[in-house]
């Protein structure tokens, strides 16, 4: 039996707190990565680079933080959401298992948010498995629409008999893009007490990851100093069965 580890994790850009007391988390991030031994880690709101910050941080990376944050033998993909003053950020995608080709769609809603999807096919033990990571909006309205430019996304790209998983932010509180994604035939493991934000004293689940064609098996979220002091989100990580 195959079973397949996927984490959803928001790095916050690997920087806590704001202004003179803000500090540097990034290298806590990579070590925190390799702990999840995930097959498959989905990251959001991942810099390219912002110039700001690197003035700033003495140790700041001298490469993307997808690169920085790959433990040894994965690939690290990522694509821009939003560009800002200072530099760039977006989603990325770390993958124990060999990457295909990957590309990226823009599900931006209003001009006040850039958001977007990346798609990246891997193959895992000679099983092509599609993956998309995901950052939806703050706004409930926006989110449904872009549920809905996902689910109009994965029809026109992905065949309906292969194996898909969507994970990422989904900002969704009280879980009200459920019976949309399950209309989709994208189900995640159903398990109560599971929170996320604030990662400090955790009161709701926004991160999500969903899957077809695999049968959920288990669900867990990390907890504890190390792990809160990183991150406003904690990571979750989902178990599948192939």
């Amino acid at each position: 039996m195959t079973v397949l580890r996927v984490a959803t994790y928001n790095i916050h850009k690997g920087v806590q707190g704001l202004g003179p007391a803000r500090r540097l988390e990034i290298h806590n991030l990579g070590h925190a990565v390799e702990q999840l031994d995930a097959d498959i880690v989905c990251l959001q709101e991942v810099r390219k680079l912002n110039r700001s910050e690197q003035d700033y941080f003495t140790r700041w990376p001298d490469m993307p933080q997808a690169d920085f944050l790959a433990p040894e033998g994965y690939e690290a993909v990522y694509q821009t959401n939003a560009f800002t003053r200072h530099g760039e950020h977006g989603n990325a995608l770390l993958s124990r298992w060999p990457v295909v080709w990957h590309k990226h769609e823009d599900i931006s809603d209003h001009r006040f948010e850039q958001r977007g999807l990346l798609h990246v096919h891997v193959v895992v033990e000679d099983v092509p498995v599609h993956v998309i990571v995901v950052h939806l909006g703050l706004i409930p309205a926006s989110r449904a629409r872009q549920v809905q430019q996902l689910a109009a996304y994965i029809a026109r790209e992905i065949p309906p008999d292969v194996r898909l998983v969507v994970a990422g932010d989904f900002n969704d509180w009280g879980n009200q893009m459920r019976m949309a994604l399950n209309r989709i035939q994208m189900h995640c493991f159903d398990k109560s007490g599971v929170r996320t934000y604030p990662s400090r004293l955790p009161l709701a689940q926004l991160d999500y990851v969903y899957a077809r064609g695999m049968q959920p098996l288990g669900l867990e979220v990390p907890r504890g100093r190390i792990w809160w002091r990183m991150s406003d989100h904690l990571p979750l990580l989902a178990e599948f069965r192939m």
